[in-house]
């Protein structure tokens, strides 16, 4: 199977080794952040620092002229990837013979919401969530369909990864997180992504929802989760909460609004690149799951674009979905993190690549070759030998 690895522009720029280093990995493809969120990130090899901090979501190269005058717009990144800093690392790793893909995260810019507070995501008791642009807001989803477009079609880009494109929830590692004092499973999550935004009242109204009465169904909902109890899991547990009627009310509008972005966000991509340019989205398949791997339904998205890359750190049984999906030449990629100290397990690379493969995965992902150890990358290289 075709494997990528992902890769940040400084693990490469003002390190003349790591290019071949990460060809020597055995890979044929690095997916390379173009766009990304602020991030404290180790860097064990380079010869010139160990620790990069980006302090806020950036693009990693110089932002076009057009997104003069319009807010919301992108950030460029500071000493951390100055100037073309993708630019630098694409030229660096396709000329160690890799194929360059570009790495581009959406809906997930917490300098954004302090800035610009209208911009985020308001849950049900008026708590504003600074990492999450509600993706209803005609402003920002114009940012992130023309963010996409630029930031996926890089100078000598094949193909791109397309990160957050869809709602993100509570969950979020932010900064010294303190979120896990309480449980509240999966029915409890999406409850707590609900988006009370002007824009989402409206929506819901358009749903045959009251927006006030709503929110006090959800914190009537969640009441008994704070207090200790457990949902019922999978979505009967937010019907169970919520009640059938109004839970498939919200999810409506849900759906619609992320599947609407996905689709533009992809024509846009592909309008701006050249023929035969890949497009996936990270994506899981229960479609009311929020975050960096948004929820989709499966037949769905391999209808808008090229495939998905799927988490499987966990067991690549997400997989499964996508794959009875049967799409000739989609692409459905196993995403496995192969840095131990991050939960990830490469002794078993060649195992899980193989169950991989038996549940319908046509390609891998390695999170990430900046971020292991040696060790790990040793365990990777004699997997993927």
């Amino acid at each position: 199977m075709k494997t990528s690895t992902f890769v940040y522009p400084w693990d490469v720029n003002g390190d003349p080794e790591a290019p071949a280093r990460i060809a020597a990995l055995g890979v044929r493809q690095v997916t390379l952040a173009a766009a990304y969120h602020s991030t404290r990130a180790l860097t064990p090899r380079h010869p010139r620092h160990r620790i990069v901090t980006a302090e806020h979501a950036a693009v990693l190269y110089p932002p076009g002229d057009h997104w003069a005058g319009r807010t919301p717009s992108p950030y460029p990144a500071g000493d951390w990837a100055p100037g073309d800093a993708y630019g630098e690392a694409a030229d660096a790793l396709a000329a160690a013979g890799l194929e360059v893909h570009t790495w581009v995260v959406l809906a997930h810019n917490s300098r954004l919401g302090a800035e610009h507070p209208g911009t985020s995501v308001v849950n049900a008791y008026g708590d504003r969530y600074p990492w999450a642009p509600c993706i209803a807001q005609p402003a920002t989803r114009a940012y992130l369909v023309d963010l996409a477009a630029e930031a996926a079609v890089r100078p000598g880009a094949r193909g791109t990864e397309l990160e957050s494109l869809g709602w993100y929830g509570l969950q979020h590692l932010h900064a010294h997180d303190k979120t896990a004092g309480v449980g509240l499973g999966d029915a409890g999550q999406y409850l707590m992504a609900l988006c009370f935004c002007p824009v989402c009242r409206e929506g819901y109204a358009a749903q045959g929802l009251d927006a006030d009465e709503l929110a006090a169904s959800v914190r009537a909902a969640l009441e008994p989760l704070w207090q200790g109890a457990t949902d019922d899991g999978a979505w009967t547990g937010v019907e169970k909460l919520l009640g059938e009627e109004t839970a498939a009310a919200t999810r409506a509008w849900r759906d619609r609004t992320a599947r609407s972005l996905q689709e533009d966000a992809v024509a846009a991509v592909r309008a701006a690149a050249p023929d035969g340019f890949q497009v996936l989205l990270h994506a899981d398949p229960v479609p009311y799951h929020c975050g960096a791997n948004p929820g989709v339904d499966p037949a769905h998205i391999l209808s808008v674009a090229d495939g998905v890359v799927v988490p499987c750190t966990g067991g690549p049984e997400p997989l499964v979905p996508f794959a009875e999906q049967r799409r000739e030449g989609a692409v459905i990629a196993a995403n496995f993190t192969v840095v131990s100290g991050m939960g990830g397990s490469p002794g078993t690379l060649a195992a899980d690549a193989a169950r991989a493969r038996e549940l319908g995965a046509t390609e891998l992902r390695l999170y990430h070759a900046g971020l292991a150890s040696d060790g790990d990358l040793a365990a990777v290289r004699e997997a993927l030998r």
